[in-house]
């Protein structure tokens, strides 16, 4: 059926395009990415594009969005997600695990439980993917997070060795690889030793070729050899292997290295081409034809779908690209939709089934984020906990005429999807007589919000973790002055710490052994839970 393809049609088929999980199109919330329902319909019925990349809604909405989408496509869709935390990290009512990392804590005392939880996860992450009509998941990250500065990498990364990234980012996909979707180790050569947020700039890794095979390559070795279908590339400048082009546009990297070196077979697929490390440069359309230049088979998230379709098909009738590769890719491509059970056929099936997604009647959502799936998740999070000082804290009824004061300080009030009234950060020490203080870095000055209370104590929560697009890990100025007043003042109750290890470490030092503290390497509810519990010695239904 490949030879009977058009140009055009080869090519839209290399192309992965971002798009809302809401249903409607006043719920988008990202309108330079993610197109109206009309434009979105464009791109999968008459331009033919390979997949889709989603963000955003309920599992359940998900699971009506995409059989709504391989309704539309031409030809049936690869739909993917970034779930490298379980399908509830992107999709509200499924599992969500805790960062990768936490496993990695685990597996620092006990190694067999590490891989049996990391294979779980795997596991219940397909699943859940399957359940809702994904079939290619973008994870695991196979990056050594050895920098502890680093902005986007973190704790999604496995841990900080390559030996224990390989271990776990093998057992993830042995896990998931017992269901027909799709795995990803990412970001090729590896991204874990930047200070550098590749959503914004260009990072620049200056490691030997010596260096670069004995930390950053063995992960991506494990996971080839554990079948991950997928390498996805990283956007950065390595001037050991190509001094000139960033891996994601480099042919010495992503043929010379991955294909040819390491021999990998499957498919190489571009990171975000909106991200600001390439398309500052190199603008969308010619970032495009350069990727496929490179070697990549799947061009994903291009700012302008159209537009970057006609410009690689421009290359192949000027030369610089060989319909035999472009043909070689979608080749891969379909053999891919083939494993997850997509029905590639010539002639095309009929339209109703030409997507191979589930009727909706049959869509089941008993399997999502049911009991064992969500223990094995709070497990996590338990085994991988760190605290210390004088623990259970006693809450205390303050003095007279002075308060317990709940102070919560975040890096980006208005990005905090996981606190609300409801959520345990808040609700637990409202029950003891905390009152809630929520600041950012923007609202953070100590000037501005002491106000005329009178604190007797303080509970400080600190939520921070490395996030895309905003160019830090580490401690906000904000959280750095809080912690060293309530210090000073002694009105430093207890600490609880959500997300980065780092963070934790840098307090440490400072911190007096008889103040409590714990560390939780989730932020979500779940993981408020699991720390508010063991600070205050209750049980899961707030009872001391």
């Amino acid at each position: 059926m490949i030879d009977n393809l058009s140009l055009p049609e080869l090519v839209a088929q290399m192309f992965v395009v971002r798009a809302s999980g809401y249903l409607f199109d006043h719920q988008i919330r990202y309108r330079s990415w993610e197109p109206t329902a009309s434009k979105l319909r464009y791109y999968l019925e008459e331009l033919g594009v390979g997949g889709v990349i989603l963000v955003g809604g309920s599992a359940a909405e998900l699971a009506v969005r995409s059989h709504q989408l391989q309704s539309w496509a031409k030809f049936p869709l690869l739909l993917a997600a970034d779930i490298e935390e379980g399908v509830g990290q992107r999709f509200a009512g499924a599992t969500w695990f805790g960062p990768p990392m936490a496993i990695a804590q685990v597996a620092q005392h006990d190694s067999e439980a590490a891989d049996r939880y990391a294979e779980q996860m795997g596991a219940v992450t397909a699943i859940e993917a399957r359940a809702i009509g994904l079939n290619w998941i973008l994870a695991p990250v196979v990056d050594v997070n050895n920098n502890p500065d680093n902005p986007v990498i973190n704790v999604r990364a496995f841990g900080e060795t390559p030996f224990i990234v390989g271990k776990l980012a093998a057992a993830f996909i042995r896990g998931a690889a017992q269901h027909p979707v799709l795995t990803t180790a990412k970001h090729f050569p590896g991204h874990g030793d930047t200070a550098v947020d590749s959503h914004l700039e260009l990072p620049v890794l200056p490691h030997s070729p010596a260096r670069l095979a004995r930390v950053e390559l063995p992960p991506f070795v494990e996971a080839i050899a554990a079948r991950a279908d997928a390498v996805m590339s990283a956007h950065l400048l390595i001037p050991a292997w190509d001094a000139e082009f960033p891996a994601t546009l480099s042919r010495k990297i992503l043929i010379g290295k991955l294909r040819q070196e390491l021999g990998f077979e499957g498919l190489i697929v571009t990171d975000a081409l909106v991200m600001g490390a390439i398309a500052n440069k190199y603008g969308p359309n010619e970032a495009a034809v350069l990727a496929a230049e490179a070697g990549a088979d799947v061009l994903l998230m291009p700012l302008d779908p159209e537009g970057a379709i006609l410009a690689v098909c421009e290359a192949v009738t000027q030369g610089r690209l060989s319909i035999a590769q472009i043909k070689e890719s979608v080749k891969r491509i379909w053999k891919a939709k083939i494993k997850v059970g997509l029905p590639i056929s010539d002639p095309p099936q009929p339209p109703v089934a030409k997507g191979g997604s589930k009727n909706l009647e049959s869509i089941d959502l008993s399997l999502l984020a049911n009991p064992q799936a969500r223990s094995t998740a709070a497990d996590i999070l338990r085994d991988s906990l760190k605290f210390g000082g004088s623990l259970p804290l006693m809450a205390k009824k303050p003095p007279e005429n002075q308060l317990l004061r709940n102070l919560i300080i975040v890096d980006d009030v208005l990005g905090c999807e996981f606190l609300g009234k409801h959520t345990p950060a808040i609700a637990l020490p409202e029950q003891f007589g905390y009152e809630l203080q929520l600041i950012d870095d923007r609202t953070g000055a100590i000037a501005d919000n002491t106000g005329a209370e009178n604190f007797s104590s303080t509970l400080l929560q600190i939520f921070i973790r490395g996030n895309c697009f905003r160019g830090s890990a580490g401690l906000t100025q904000a959280a750095q002055d809080w912690f060293k007043k309530l210090l000073n003042t002694g009105e430093l109750q207890a600490v609880l710490i959500y997300g980065s290890p780092y963070v934790l470490e840098q307090f440490l030092p400072h911190l007096p052994p008889s103040i409590p503290y714990v560390f939780c390497f989730g932020q979500m509810p779940a993981a408020q839970s699991l720390a508010i519990e063991l600070l205050f010695g209750i049980d899961a239904r707030g009872n001391a």
